[in-house]
């Protein structure tokens, strides 16, 4: 592989109003990422806490440009090889995939 853009970025733990600890990864001074709250009583806050009951290492984050939120989120999920299959039936409907074969690209050293 070889590198065609670069971009430092930082990853906080912070603390909200009501003390809930979440993280934000920050872009720039006026463009982060902050975890979605699991303790919000809303549609995002509910089922974000539902889906880390059964995937704790799930994470989903929303985009804030210029002290609005752009609408658009950043979800990963960090899994053991042998766990992803259980996280990808339970999202996807039709199993298509299961036909192809596994294998991964080859890393280039620089």
């Amino acid at each position: 592989m070889r590198v065609k853009e670069s971009k430092e970025l930082r990853i906080q733990k912070v603390v909200t109003k009501s003390g809930v600890e979440l993280l934000r990864i920050v872009v720039s001074p006026s463009h982060f990422f902050l975890e979605q709250n699991p303790t919000k009583p809303s549609k995002y806050g509910v089922a974000y806490k539902q889906i880390k009951e059964v995937y704790p290492h799930f994470y989903m984050f929303w985009e804030i440009k210029n002290d609005n939120y752009t609408g658009r989120l950043l979800t990963g999920l960090f899994l053991e090889k042998e766990d992803i299959d259980k996280f990808i039936d339970s999202i996807l409907k039709k199993e298509e995939y299961k036909e192809y074969e596994d294998y991964r690209d080859e890393i280039l050293k620089p």
